[in-house]
């Protein structure tokens, strides 16, 4: 069985730089010259290093609803839970009232992320000390079932948008890195599961296009299917993952990233790339170029594995080139632009 090459941890570091620009501040660059030797090490450096960051702009705060005994009422009396409680007998009154607090959603998710790493025995002592200094201003925020955290629901906006990078780290330590063991403990994993890294690898190629080729115009682009006679009910959805566009030329790429590339044929154990994939693209690119000019291209870019045999080809199909591409994730990340670059020399001549 073929898995992924390892990733070079820092090479993650870049990735997530690319697909979440706060990190290109100043306060996290001392984090591209640390050593790490497991991913959940490298999260948490990011993490205590945000956090810090948004104590220094002032924790987010809303209003919170509570509900207390009180001597000394405040807001809505309950006076029917007050007397199921009994609490006149105390002198006391049930009372319902806002607080403008940091016990705030997105705070709880912090924290509880922090926590679930600060458990986690594979972190350096060193890091764990960065971010218990940081957990010390979080000592009324409550922590949340990392099961049950609605994150569709978060919304962003102005005045929280500096959360954003912090909550899409704790999604990939509670999504990509926690796993759930048989008597119900939780336990950090050493690297990222492979769902949650080929949404980090299309981000990252995304913003990569997006900031070293401003003169193409980068989207993840809705392709119409091109029928005859414009009947497209139950077809399904085409959208890109990344289309580059300049002057009259296109480009639309497919990130993959898998533990194997190639699948196994027959009984002679012959290899091919997998046929979905092939036929997903081709099909992106013939619907796309409407006008059979041969301008529109399609690119296949595999995250590479431990495989033998690496696909790098270049085909002609029915006046389009289609190209097959692995990108090698685990060396040096020069070497990574220059792969990248190489990709979409042709675009930009």
């Amino acid at each position: 069985m073929t898995k992924n090459k390892s990733i070079y941890i820092k090479n993650i570091y870049y990735m997530l730089a690319y697909a979440f620009q706060s990190l290109k501040e100043e306060s996290y660059k001392h984090i591209e010259t640390e050593t790490f030797q497991y991913t959940s090490d490298l999260l948490v450096a990011i993490l205590a290093q945000g956090i810090a960051n948004q104590i220094r702009r002032g924790l987010g705060r809303e209003y919170c609803r509570q509900m207390q005994s009180l001597s000394s009422p405040r807001g809505k009396i309950d006076v029917t839970n007050s007397i199921k409680a009994q609490t006149l007998f105390r002198r006391q009154l049930i009372c319902v009232y806002d607080e403008y607090s940091e016990n705030m959603y997105m705070n709880q998710i912090l924290k509880t992320t922090a926590n679930l790493l600060l458990r986690c025995p594979d972190v350096a002592l060193a890091q764990k000390k960065k971010m218990k200094k940081v957990l010390i201003y979080f000592q009324n925020v409550k922590e949340v079932n990392p099961y049950t955290i609605q994150w569709k629901a978060i919304k962003y906006h102005r005045h929280n948008a500096t959360y954003k990078m912090l909550l899409n780290i704790c999604y990939l330590v509670i999504k990509g890195l926690l796993m759930t063991e048989e008597e119900g403990s939780k336990k950090i994993g050493h690297y990222i599961d492979e769902q949650h890294m080929h949404r980090l690898y299309e981000k990252f190629i995304f913003a990569f296009y997006k900031k070293h080729y401003p003169q193409f115009k980068v989207s993840a682009k809705h392709i119409n299917w091109n029928v005859d006679d414009g009947y497209v009910e139950l077809l399904p959805t085409m959208k890109t993952d990344i289309t580059l566009e300049y002057k009259d030329k296109t480009m639309i790429i497919d990130t993959k990233y898998y533990s194997s590339i190639l699948q196994q044929h027959g009984q002679f154990h012959s290899k091919a790339l997998h046929s979905g994939n092939m036929y997903q693209i081709f099909t992106y690119v013939k619907n796309y170029d409407v006008m059979q000019s041969g301008k529109v291209s399609g690119a296949l870019l595999y995250a590479q594995t431990d495989e033998a045999i690496m696909p790098d080809h270049e085909y002609r199909m029915a006046g389009n080139k289609i190209n097959v591409k692995t990108l090698d994730l685990s060396g040096d990340f020069e070497i990574i632009k220059q792969q990248l670059n190489d990709l979409v020399k042709e675009l930009a001549e």
